[in-house]
């Protein structure tokens, strides 16, 4: 190999590159565009109106953006049939409300799930409606039904535009860690859930990674949150190679992360595009949340672990066949995610991805990769099975003696 060879390539041949992979990808993924946006739903400007109007005696309301401690408080202050009635009067708001109470978000979503699905029933026998118009409502109507069901515990609900979710497995309120599952581009109602593909898709991921727990420690008190609460990227497209949807999602996750109720820990598990909005959002995260694990990242933003200015616990992981090693780490021009975290010189704890088997798989039942979030998720360190790159993932965390190798 020639100085030539190994000397840096332009930075406009560099960007041309990335542009080149990721049309490749774009044509040879399972990764799709949504082409036909869902209709709106209710109104979100008028809800947020509404619950600006409103009083309780004479006091006005928390306003949707205040901090999740000040909403605490003010409901802290009510008495449960203030708190019923305003949820009763304001779902949107109360279900989507950083810092409200737990009982008083599911009930709030279930009241807008249920209006969401009358409101979509009734668009099926629109004559306006394309033949793939009434194909989307179908699937809307199926979504809510599932979400409707009992039993589901829905912390967050939107039905406007493509969508937002997130929903908890477990008793979030006495858990003593919170486990929150942070997905990737082309994440909305519609594929919140899949049969087919279920693990790659947010509430497989959560109930895959919950199980897990559970598993690895009986009894731990565990609660996990598919949280697919924010825009996403729709395909491999410009959105997806910039931070902007990532910087968005990143407040929303903040705010998440500030209004869980108790002390308990919390560790976010980033896949592909999440992971960038977890390298955004890492120099806000408050102190409570202990680790942050990337799988099959295309970069967090940052060149190197310790520049997300957080205490938190850096993992990474990426299966030998997963095609987002093909994407270039680098970042020009706001082109692109920068480092890659798997490169040892970016400084993550590696661990092993058995069993992953492409992009899509690393939460799939009897993997070393959900083995190894599991065991991050409960802080059973010492089960931990580290990368052959980095044998010595553990060090450093108290009782983590006995941690294996790939």
């Amino acid at each position: 190999m020639t100085p030539a060879d190994t000397a840096p390539a332009p930075v406009a041949a560099r960007a041309l590159l990335a542009l080149v992979v990721v049309l490749v990808l774009l044509a040879t993924t399972g990764w799709t565009t949504v082409r036909h946006q869902p209709p709106p739903g209710p109104s979100r400007e008028a809800a947020l109106a509404a619950w600006a109007r409103d009083r309780v005696g004479h006091r006005p309301l928390p306003g949707p953006a205040a901090p999740p401690r000040t909403v605490a408080a003010f409901f802290a202050g009510l008495g449960p049939a203030d708190g019923a009635r305003l949820a009763a009067r304001h779902p949107f708001v109360v279900g989507n409300l950083a810092g409200a109470p737990v009982a008083l978000r599911y009930r709030a979503n279930r009241i807008t799930l249920a209006r969401a699905y009358d409101a979509e029933r009734g668009r099926t026998g629109d004559p306006r409606l394309s033949p793939e118009g009434r194909h989307e409502a179908q699937r809307r109507i199926d979504r809510f039904a599932s979400l409707l069901r009992p039993g589901r515990q829905i912390l967050a609900f939107d039905p406007t535009g493509t969508g937002r979710v997130a929903e908890v497995l477990g008793d979030l309120e006495r858990a003593r860690r919170v486990s929150v599952v942070v997905p990737g581009v082309d994440t909305n109602l519609l594929t919140f859930q899949r049969t087919h593909g279920r693990y790659g898709a947010p509430a497989g991921m959560a109930q895959a990674l919950y199980d897990a727990e559970r598993r690895a420690v009986p009894g731990a008190g565990v609660a996990v949150i598919a949280w697919a609460d924010y825009t996403a990227p729709a395909g491999i497209g410009v959105d997806a190679l910039t931070g902007r949807l990532a910087e968005s999602g990143a407040a929303r996750l903040v705010g998440l992360a500030e209004s869980l109720p108790g002390d308990a820990r919390v560790a976010l598990f980033c896949h592909s595009y999440g992971s960038v909005l977890c390298g955004v959002a890492a120099p806000r995260l408050p102190a409570r949340v202990t680790d942050v694990a990337v799988s099959g990242s295309p970069g967090m933003r940052v060149e190197r672990a310790a520049d997300l200015a957080t205490p938190a616990r850096i993992w990474a992981m990426r299966d030998a066949d997963d095609w987002i090693a093909d994407v270039p780490h680098l970042e020009v021009g706001g082109l692109g995610h920068g480092a890659d975290p798997v490169a040892p010189e970016f400084g993550a704890r590696l661990l092993s991805a058995g069993g992953a088997a492409g992009h899509s798989g690393y939460f799939t039942p009897g993997t070393v990769s959900l083995g190894n979030l599991a065991a991050i998720g409960v802080g059973a360190y010492p089960r931990l099975v580290c990368a052959r790159a980095d044998s010595a993932c553990h060090d450093g965390i108290s009782g983590a003696e006995g941690s294996r190798r790939a």
